[in-house]
């Protein structure tokens, strides 16, 4: 096995980190990995925010459901989907261009996570650890305010990153389904009954948890995820930015 497939099948999420600072120069190398990473039509439609001032990291935290250790992660990253820029240059070159739609953000969203996934594989090879945070999502509001974002920009995704600690490190990686349930051949195909409690079944007994009740545990993900307080927010922020869109290019 390649060093490159080692790590990503070893590399898993950090949030607790040793109070260290990250170096510049690997802060550098961290930070230019995410320009290295594939874009739609080489456009970059993407900006990265790179949040050194402790207020705003400690604001980051409360409003991306209340979180701490975001807060004392010496490095933080925001990577916005952003359509400003270019709708700037084009209107500065008389372009006279149409207002940025919600296939115009999504495609924009999807060259922002590429690229902040680019970084994490960066961090782990350079010993760092790292953690996606999905809540940037959450109250779009003080969110924006924040960090001074314009129209037809929103934020795509977080990432803190650190060194990990002991405990982090010795931490085993969560089990991943297996790949015959979420790899289909040619086409989609939902699962049946059967199938998904095969699934269920099979990551329990991978995970050490082979008496683990299905229906329980699915039932206490639905409550703690996927209907939860703050997955109704993140629905409602999103709905406010791309409506901001989807209002803008009917004008």
């Amino acid at each position: 096995m390649n060093e490159v497939i080692k790590q990503l099948r070893e590399r898993k999420s950090c949030r607790i980190f040793e109070k260290k600072e990250v170096q510049f120069e690997i802060r550098n190398e961290i930070i230019k990995s995410a320009l290295e990473a594939p874009t739609a039509g080489a456009m970059m439609l993407y900006t990265i925010i790179d949040v050194t001032d402790t207020e705003k990291k400690k604001k980051l935290s409360v409003t991306c459901d209340n979180q701490p250790f975001i807060a004392d992660a010496p490095l933080v990253l925001v990577f916005l989907a952003d359509w400003q820029r270019w709708f700037d240059a084009f209107g500065y070159e008389g372009c006279e261009p149409r207002r940025p739609g919600t296939g115009d953000i999504l495609l924009a969203c999807a060259d922002a996570i590429v690229a902040a996934q680019n970084t994490v594989v960066a961090a782990n090879s350079l010993g760092l650890g790292s953690c996606y945070i999905g809540d940037i999502i959450e109250n779009c509001e003080d969110v924006r305010e924040i960090l001074g974002l314009p129209e037809y920009v929103i934020p795509a995704a977080m990432v803190v990153y650190g060194y990990p600690s002991e405990s982090q490190l010795r931490r085993k990686k969560p089990e991943r389904f297996s790949v015959e349930h979420i790899v289909h051949q040619n086409s989609y195909r939902r699962l049946s009954v059967d199938e998904h409690k095969s699934m269920q079944e099979d990551l329990n007994i991978r995970s050490g948890f082979p008496d683990k009740d299905i229906t329980e545990s699915v039932r206490a993900l639905c409550r703690r995820k996927y209907m939860s307080d703050f997955s109704l927010e993140m629905n409602r922020s999103a709905r406010v930015y791309l409506d901001s869109f989807d209002h803008s290019i009917k004008k």
